[in-house]
């Protein structure tokens, strides 16, 4: 699609959404933990409570949606649809040298703050970057899903440039790529939310340029937040979420929905650089929506073996988030010679972003880690520890009024246990308005912090991060 096309459609939209009926200004996505900050900060000194673990040498990075702006009209403010903010914290020698806050410099949010715009390519109608931070080549990448380039950022979380990969990146990219520990190599399922057709596998290698690309024909348009990989297989997730046009009608800033016509299958695409959509293995699933994976590895008999949080239904009524009903925690054992996915609840309690041991990706592994949630993803005061061998949980309760992130596992170095580490996330304390960093022992997750940093700052709640060594990254 032409730029000029691309503004056209864009002018299109925003008509619609400008006509739209205008639903209740209140929203509960700009209130509480949720509400923006409309400053960029630094703050050196860091007041700790504990100990930081001397090994931690290196930036805890995480980034969500903070609109630049209070938005005109409330009612119609999506989530997801907010100006990216990235947050961070250097950690060294047992200390916490600074936090800051940066936006992502996308055009809108350079002319708001009267800045001339970043450098580099950019592609699609939108520019928003707000859904995760990665290292990858020794480079800092923000991404987003559904069109736009990824932001190279350095290690003081300052835009530097919008990029395309060296040229090599003709698609639209991924909030959610994984990397395989055995080869270096990033692998993403990929969909643009301007093309209703296709899907995209893109696969990076360990410096940083495009491998290859692989046409995916689907139909509806689903929303792809995220895939899996074992070493057979890259994992797609063709679900009934989808594009909605209905939504734009409405007004809605993400035109995304349910839609119980489009049928929920898993996708096996065989990771051999000659594999086409022709050789992919499709397997029929319960219909669901899952935003992400925690781990996937192949079994012996060569069925897979997959670790979600799934989601009953998706964007069935909301126009603002997630409206989802029932959330669990569930292992889906996929059949490709059957074409089936059976589906077991490990854990019914409500919970999201799971994460784990990044070093045992695609590999049989034993700990997952979660965090709890009410209906509507608030009230996340515990961090859930899941022993998928012992089939048993441990948590950790942050306290009244004191609502964790999605928690971060940094293994310890040369250690020999899968949870010899530590897990790291920004705590929002409701009590004084402010959050911390909170470092906890990964094996003793029921007992007090190993450290925990004080901000005299809030980090809004937002999506996705990691630990950034200072050995993947030059930093000062």
């Amino acid at each position: 699609m032409s730029r000029f096309a691309d503004r056209a459609l864009g002018a299109i939209i925003q008509g619609i959404q400008r006509l739209a009926p205008s639903p209740r200004e209140s929203n509960s996505w700009l209130e509480g933990g949720f509400a923006p900050v409309f400053q960029e900060t630094e703050e050196t000194a860091l007041r700790v409570t504990g100990s930081i673990p001397p090994e931690l040498d290196g930036l805890y990075a995480r980034i969500g949606p903070n609109p630049v702006r209070p938005p005109r009209h409330a009612g119609r403010y999506h989530w997801f649809s907010g100006d990216g903010m990235a947050h961070g914290v250097r950690l060294r020698q047992g200390r916490a040298l600074w936090y800051r806050n940066r936006w992502i410099r996308t055009g809108p949010v350079s002319r708001a703050l009267g800045e001339p715009p970043a450098p580099g390519p950019r592609r699609g109608i939108f520019e928003t970057v707000n859904t995760n931070i990665i290292a990858h080549a020794g480079q800092i990448w923000a991404l987003v899903e559904a069109g736009p380039f990824p932001v190279a950022l350095d290690a003081g979380l300052e835009t530097r440039a919008h990029t395309d990969l060296s040229g090599t990146l003709g698609t639209a990219f991924s909030a959610h790529p994984h990397r395989d520990p055995a080869t270096g190599e990033l692998h993403a399922i990929c969909y643009d939310g301007r093309v209703q057709g296709r899907l995209f596998h893109v696969a990076v290698g360990s410096n940083g340029r495009v491998l290859r690309t692989v046409d995916i024909p689907v139909r509806h348009g689903p929303m792809v937040h995220d895939c899996a990989l074992t070493g057979r297989y890259v994992i797609i997730f063709d679900l009934p979420v989808t594009f909605s046009a209905r939504r734009l009608l409405r007004g809605s800033a993400m035109p995304y929905a349910w839609n119980p016509r489009h049928e929920a299958r898993i996708g096996l695409l065989p990771r051999d650089n000659e594999a086409t959509a022709d050789d992919i293995l499709w397997c029929a699933v319960d219909p669901c929506f899952v935003f992400h994976s925690c781990n996937a590895y192949d079994l012996p008999d060569g069925r897979v073996q997959l670790d979600v949080v799934a989601h009953d239904r998706m964007f069935d009524h909301s126009i603002t988030g997630p409206d989802s009903r029932r959330v669990t925690f569930e292992r889906w054992l996929i059949d490709p010679q059957r074409g089936t996915t059976a589906r077991t609840v490990v854990d019914d309690r409500g919970q999201e972003f799971p994460r784990m041991n990044e070093q045992l990706a695609a590999r049989p592994y034993r700990y997952a880690y979660a965090v709890s949630y009410g209906e509507d993803l608030t009230g996340g005061t515990r961090l859930i520890k899941h022993d998928l061998e012992a089939g048993r949980t441990e948590t950790h309760d942050h306290g009244p009024g004191r609502e964790t992130g999605e928690a971060v596992f940094v293994p310890r170095s040369g250690a020999m246990a899968e949870d010899d580490g530590w897990l790291l996330s920004f705590v929002y304390d409701a009590n004084r308005g402010e959050s911390d960093l909170v470092i906890l022992n990964a094996q003793d997750v029921t007992g007090p912090p190993q450290a925990v940093v004080h901000l005299h700052h809030r980090v809004p709640h937002g999506f996705h991060g990691n630990w950034i060594d200072a050995a993947e990254v030059a930093m000062g």
